[in-house]
């Protein structure tokens, strides 16, 4: 990835979440914190991490603090946030507290759900503040990341609850991409009703699950069960997203071309 990252010249990277398995930060001394970041990141990158449901089972205010970004400008993370790039926006959103069972059925896992409860008051805020930027933003391109699959044929499958809450806003606002991780593998599904390409790179790691879903052939470009990660590379008309495996031989590529004066 490093290599690509220097050939593309990219500007930053995008973590999807789970950053630090199994269990997150212990807290902002944690040596994972270097372990997992300090000596994996590229030299100049800075990188844009949303919270995973891994994360959430650790100290979660530890890899929010802004201790971490003293310790490493490269550490950006935040629960929900936008970051703008002018042509292209991106609306990163923290999926975890959607997810039902996490609260009703965590089994033996526990979760630190500081500053997110009442999860109610919570959720409906942030579905508030996405459709408000959203429907506030003047780029080009909208791409959302968020931790969690809403469409896949991986092992997690989808997320009802992102399917029945944040789809329709993703829809109403004519957004790209979604972007995400969870399942563990590089997979690219497009949305024949709504044209929302559903981008998963969660193949940093674990992988190789072997547990692959049926689904509309039509729709699934790529399926590629192990590790790897992808690229997108923006201007006014053009996205052009690459998957890689982990040696960085391509295994997938698609544009979506924009005429250079319609609307975003």
């Amino acid at each position: 990835m490093g290599i690509v990252g220097e050939k593309l010249n990219i500007d930053f990277v995008i973590s999807t979440g789970d950053n630090f398995y199994e269990d997150g930060l212990e807290g902002i001394d944690d040596p994972a914190f270097y372990e997992s970041f300090v000596t994996f990141t590229l030299p100049q990158a800075c990188k844009k991490y949303v919270l995973g449901n891994h994360d959430y089972r650790g100290d979660v205010e530890a890899q929010l603090s802004p201790i971490l970004n003293k310790k490493d400008s490269r550490w950006v993370c935040l629960r929900s946030f936008i970051l703008d790039g002018e042509i292209v926006e991106f609306f990163f959103v923290d999926t975890t507290p959607f997810v039902e069972k996490y609260f009703t059925d965590p089994g033996e896992d526990t979760y630190d759900w500081r500053g997110v409860l009442p999860r109610e008051a919570y959720l409906t805020k942030l579905l508030k503040d996405v459709n408000s930027a959203l429907v506030q933003s003047k780029a080009k391109w909208k791409i959302v990341v968020g931790h969690h699959t809403i469409k896949s044929a991986g092992h997690h499958g989808n997320t009802q609850e992102l399917e029945d809450l944040l789809v329709p806003i993703l829809k109403a606002n004519d957004v790209d991409a979604y972007i995400n991780g969870h399942d563990h593998c590089l997979e690219h599904i497009s949305d024949k009703e709504s044209g929302i390409q559903f981008l998963t790179s969660g193949g940093g790691s674990k992988a190789w699950r072997g547990d692959v879903k049926p689904w509309d052939p039509e729709e699934v470009k790529l399926y590629y069960d192990g590790q790897g990660f992808m690229s997108v590379q923006i201007t006014k008309t053009n996205a052009d997203i690459v998957f890689y495996d982990v040696f960085g031989k391509v295994l997938h590529t698609w544009s979506i071309t924009k005429e250079l004066n319609s609307a975003a």
